[in-house]
């Protein structure tokens, strides 16, 4: 056997057949890269591959030339980054002239590492499983390891492990988890071990990372996954999943075992503030999966846990402590956070049916220090004194439900003084009292119209909003506002909804700039605000603005409006990537590993996203040129389920590519593009650096992609979040062009009128009006 670099007696003739010698020696034909194959011997032979040839006609004719006695199909090539080598990829490792190895095939190396993994001891374990998390992704290996009973054996060694013997098996078992087969079979059992793992305070970094990882997955298989009718259905019975489907589990299979696990939640909303922070991340991935999954059983009491925990603030810390481009879950997190908002927002509130709402408006009452009395009419006199127009607290609740009611708990129980101030008001006339319950509910309606919160799943804000995320508190400000304001104007009964178009102003001015103000400028707002200032530029606005947008029905319109406009633009986007687009294969950022940025092999990309949505096709080029429609021309792509986040202004220009009529210079240092972005997965990386030709293909593609997420996806850029907007309001001008040309006068409220008096009627059906 020759020594490394040389070239090998057994193999006389090259495998390339297209570049040969003539009789002189001459060299005839093009000229083929030389690659290095090293032999399962550790020989490595210089050898010229025909491109032409498929895979197993190269490793057949290694296998002859190299005398190797076993049959080739035992065989395989890899590069030395372990990357199997295909008939896909071949290619370019020869034109790359990438060292290869002829290597067990995947079939084979899977028979025998279950059979390792079956009769391991302690010192072949690590390494089996290290080469087990690598080879674990690929199909040919994935289908003869499981089977070989690999899943089973892979189980019980994460069940019986520790340390970094542990951490393998765990990544090996989030890499098998990519595939949408294959494990099934897994037990609550199981899944409580993981949680046990990842609750543990004894754990490694490089262990919890992984478990987090397979609980976010876990969570996300759930059967509204499937296609069809399991997905449209409300019910997530694990009866209806079809055979052999790894869509069985879902949040209540995974939420069930984490009560079991005392604390394991508490550790996960810990580990946000993590000085690891691939570790945070994961961290803030798996609470947006099980909020984004979290099904109607156990959502509040979910919810509830959270609060507890305070996942907010800890959420705003960690965001104050690192970049916003660096923590992209963390704006899912906010957009997840208005569907909880939302949700609780169209909760009604009936203590007849609800023991919790009950309890909170019998701790509402209490802590208030009033005593209920009859009025002048005989009537029940409780409510009203704190001021509801009626004693009907489900009707008093009917626009802001749940979230009206817990605004107003806390802003009672959250001021000691409170049974003095509405002491002092019941003391007054009864034309001159602040009606402060009814002014709570309003100050919830106008912060909802702040923050748009209209709908679930509808969330276009582009930067973080900290005040968001501390709502109570923000409430709590803005109607001791109101209630100051209502007292130093000498307001009465008829004066409230002016005094509402003042707080309507503060807001806007308070709110001004949310991502980058400190919380004590929001109090000074507040606070601080002089009343006559407050409505000389309240005046002001006033003779820019329409009073007709403020009147409920008008808000609910816009609503409406708001969630087609959002869709409209959400298909408009969602074309674009099925169209598909150029882009610069972008250089990222120094990695922290060797604070070097490689540049990428071909300068220019094409991506399209297929039919299905599940994937984005792409080819790699030197040059541009005209791609046909389908996917023929588009040889690679990306699994949209692998994608964790869409970060922007991650990655610069690599030198001497021209975008546009812009060139980058090779001397010039390279800075991150505005007009870059990256698509992430939790455990590779980047699966894609890439630069946009002009803002429009950037928000295009990055709205489009996070739209397309099921784990809590917002948009992220000012354009699109524009465009809804823009929308919204033409179309809510356009409706009431029609109202204001006919003279119509819009009502405050709708008063339904009193219920038939017998049942001795029916609904006709009218033939539709002209459109």
């Amino acid at each position: 056997m020759s020594s490394s670099g040389h070239t090998s007696s057994a193999i006389r003739n090259p495998l390339n057949s297209s570049t040969n010698t003539n009789g002189n020696g001459t060299r005839t034909g093009a000229l083929v890269p030389t690659n290095n194959v090293t032999t399962v011997d550790g020989l490595t032979v210089r050898t010229r591959i025909d491109p032409t040839l498929t895979v197993d006609d190269v490793v057949r004719q290694l296998c002859v030339n190299l005398k190797i006695k076993e049959s080739p199909s035992h065989f395989a090539l890899r590069d030395e980054a372990d990357e199997l080598v295909t008939n896909d990829n071949l290619r370019k490792k020869i034109k790359n002239r990438s060292n290869l190895k002829l290597v067990n095939a995947p079939a084979r190396e899977a028979r025998e590492t279950a059979q390792k993994l079956n009769t391991r001891t302690d010192r072949n374990i690590k390494l089996t499983l290290f080469s087990l998390q690598k080879f674990i992704r690929e199909e040919a290996f994935a289908r003869e390891f499981l089977d070989h009973d690999g899943l089973h054996e892979l189980v019980d060694v994460i069940s019986t492990s520790s340390g970094n013997t542990l951490a393998y098996a765990l990544t090996a078992m989030q890499n098998l988890m990519e595939l949408d087969y294959g494990w099934a079979s897994l037990t609550d059992e199981f899944i409580l071990t993981v949680v046990h793992i990842l609750a543990s305070p004894q754990s490694l970094i490089n262990v919890c990372r992984p478990a987090t990882a397979i609980l976010k997955k876990l969570v996300e298989a759930d059967p509204s996954s499937l296609p069809g009718p399991q997905a449209a259905s409300s019910s997530r019975a694990i009866s209806n999943v079809p055979p052999g489907s790894v869509s069985r589990y879902g949040f209540q299979k995974v939420f069930a075992q984490m009560r079991k696990e005392r604390g394991s939640l508490e550790t996960v909303v810990n580990r946000l503030g993590s000085a690891e922070m691939a570790m945070a991340q994961y961290s803030m991935m798996l609470i947006n999966s099980l909020l984004a999954h979290a099904s109607d059983d156990s959502w509040e009491e979910f919810i509830a846990e959270l609060e507890r925990l305070n996942v907010r603030k800890a959420v705003v810390r960690l965001m104050s402590l690192h970049n916003i481009d660096d923590l992209t879950s963390c704006m899912d997190f906010q957009a997840n956070i208005v569907r909880v908002t939302y949700r609780k927002k169209i909760t009604l509130v009936d203590p007849e049916e609800d023991e919790k709402h009950a309890a909170i408006l019998q701790s509402l009452w209490e802590a208030t220090k009033l005593e209920e009395e009859l009025d002048s009419n005989g009537q029940l006199l409780k409510w009203r004194k704190i001021g509801f127009d009626t004693e009907d607290i489900l009707e008093e609740f009917s626009e802001v439900g749940v979230l009206g009611l817990e605004c107003l708990k806390k802003f009672i129980e959250g001021d000691p003084e409170f049974p003095k101030v509405i002491l002092e008001q019941l003391s007054r006339p009864e034309e001159r009292r602040c009606p402060i319950a009814k002014a709570s509910n309003e100050v919830v309606e106008l912060l909802s119209e702040h923050w748009a919160i209209y709908a679930p799943g509808y969330s276009t804000a582009t930067t973080f909003q900290p005040f968001f995320l501390d709502f109570h508190r923000v409430h709590s400000l803005a109607t001791h506002f109101f209630i100051r304001m209502w007292s130093e104007s000498g307001a009465t009964t008829d004066d409230f909804p002016r005094i509402v178009a003042l707080v309507h102003s503060q807001v806007k001015l308070a709110l001004r700039k949310e991502s980058t103000r400190e919380w004590h400028e929001l109090e000074a707002d507040f606070l601080e605000s002089d009343y006559r200032d407050v409505r000389d530029r309240q005046m002001k606005q006033l003779e820019l603005e329409d009073d007709l947008l403020s009147k409920i029905p008008v808000r609910n319109l816009r609503s409406k409006l708001y969630k087609e406009s959002y869709e409209f633009v959400k298909q408009q986007r969602i074309q674009c990537l099925l169209h598909g687009a150029w882009f610069i294969n972008a250089t990222p950022q120094p990695t922290s590993r060797d604070g070097v940025s490689r540049r990428p092999p071909r300068p220019w990309r094409f991506m399209r996203l297929d039919t299905s949505q599940k994937y984005l096709h792409f080819v790699d080029s030197a040059v541009k040129f005209p791609v046909r429609n389908g996917l023929e021309d588009l040889p690679e792509r990306i699994d949209l389920s692998l994608i964790s986040e869409i970060a922007g202004g991650t990655c610069a220009p690599p030198p001497n590519v021209l975008r546009d009529q812009n060139e980058f210079s090779s001397n010039s240092a390279p800075m991150p593009s505005p007009l870059s972005f990256s698509l992430l997965s939790t455990h590779e990386g980047s699966l894609a650096d890439l630069i946009a030709p002009d803002s429009s293909r950037w928000a295009d593609w990055t709205d489009g992609l996070n739209m397309l997420r099921r784990d809590g996806g917002h948009v992220s850029s000012k354009e699109t979040a524009g465009f809804v907007q823009a929308l919204t309001e033409i179309g809510l001008k356009i409706k009431l062009l029609d109202l204001s040309g006919e003279m119509v006068e819009i009502p405050s409220g709708l008063v339904a009128g009193p219920p038939p008096t017998n049942t001795d009627f029916f609904f006709s059906d009218f033939p539709p009006g002209p459109a």
